[in-house]
This record gives structure tokens, C-alpha cells and sequence, in this order.
């Protein structure tokens, strides 16, 4: 089972967490609870609500792990990504006061791409986590989850055209504030 190092693989894992073997849990969470941390970071700026969420996260994973189909490397992970998007959005959609702006059909115009070289990965993080929770929302999905504006609209229960909108307006707003950071550290 352990493999040479004393390390189980993720399939090992999941067979004995399938038989509530508690040192399994713990393995697991110690190998992808930063991971899970940082993809519910990307949805929930808040420390504690992010802890709260990680928690969610794991007892579903624990609780329906008998559910996993394993898929070769990679799957368990993106299986537990999926659940750490889906609690995300959840905890937003309950207790969260974030509200999208229906446009119609009216798309904005297209927006620059942002430059981020030059600006540290955790300032372009905090940059996201600053914007509105429904842009938020959308930009993550759409860059990170690589969902569709339908997949985006479907699972926020906004238009399609909403989705494209609050994307749009959302990088709009990243592009401006890597801007304003660049000027303020172009002599650094």
C-alpha cells in the first residue's frame, strides 16, 4: 500500500478513507489542505470564512468519497477542486450580500488584457479578492474553472450576456488597478 518513501498514493487514500480509516483522513488533508485553502481563497477574502469553507470542503470529500471514481493522477485533486469551487459558491450565495447587474443583451465593449508581468502573484491575488463578490465570481470561474459564460450563468443563475458583462467589467477593473500599481512602483 505505502509505497518506498512510506507514502500512500491518492488511490490508496481513497480506498481507505472509503473505510473511514481516520489516519487516511489526515494523510489527505495534510497533502491538499493548502491547495483547497487557495482555491477557496480565490472566492472568500476572508480568512475565517475561508477556514470555515475548507472545513465544508473535507467532510463532504470524507462523506461522499465513495462517489470518486479515480481517473488516474490528477483526478482526485480536480474532484476536490470541484467541491472547494462548489462550497465556495455556496457559502457566498447564503451569506454573502453580492448582487449582479443584468445588462441584456448589451455586452461591453472588449477590454484590454492586463499586464501582469512585473506585479507579484500575490498582488495580482489580492487584486481579485478586492474585486466585487459577483465579478469576483465570475472572473474566477471563467480564468480558473475555465467554465463557459452559459456554464457561468447556469450556475449563478444570471444570463449568459450577465456572465460576459460582469467578466468584462471585472477585468476592466483589474487592468485599471495593474495600472495604478505599476505606476506607483515603476521606480522599484
Amino acid at each position: 500500500m505505502a509505497n518506498s518513501n512510506g507514502r500512500y498514493n491518492d488511490k490508496d487514500l481513497v480506498r481507505l478513507i472509503g473505510r473511514k480509516d481516520r489516519e487516511a483522513m489526515r494523510l489527505l488533508y495534510d497533502r491538499y489542505a493548502e491547495y483547497l485553502s487557495a482555491v477557496c481563497g480565490r472566492y472568500i477574502p476572508d480568512e475565517n470564512d475561508r477556514k470555515d469553507v475548507l472545513q465544508e470542503c473535507f467532510i463532504k470529500i470524507f462523506m461522499s468519497v465513495s462517489t470518486f471514481e479515480y481517473r488516474g493522477e490528477g483526478s482526485l485533486k480536480a474532484w476536490m477542486a470541484r467541491i472547494a469551487v462548489n462550497e465556495s459558491l455556496r457559502f457566498l450565495k447564503k451569506s454573502a450580500a453580492y448582487s449582479f447587474i443584468e445588462y441584456g443583451d448589451s455586452v461591453p465593449d472588449t477590454v484590454e488584457e492586463p499586464e501582469v508581468e512585473d506585479v507579484p502573484d500575490d498582488v495580482i491575488n489580492k487584486m481579485i479578492l478586492s474585486l466585487p463578490p459577483g465579478y469576483r465570481m465570475v472572473f474566477n470561474l471563467y480564468v480558473f474553472e475555465n467554465k463557459s459564460h452559459k456554464e457561468i450563468g447556469q450556475i449563478l443563475n444570471i444570463g449568459e450576456s450577465s456572465s460576459a458583462s460582469q467578466f468584462s467589467r471585472a477585468k476592466a477593473l483589474l487592468v485599471k488597478r495593474i495600472k495604478e500599481y505599476k505606476t506607483a512602483h515603476k521606480n522599484d
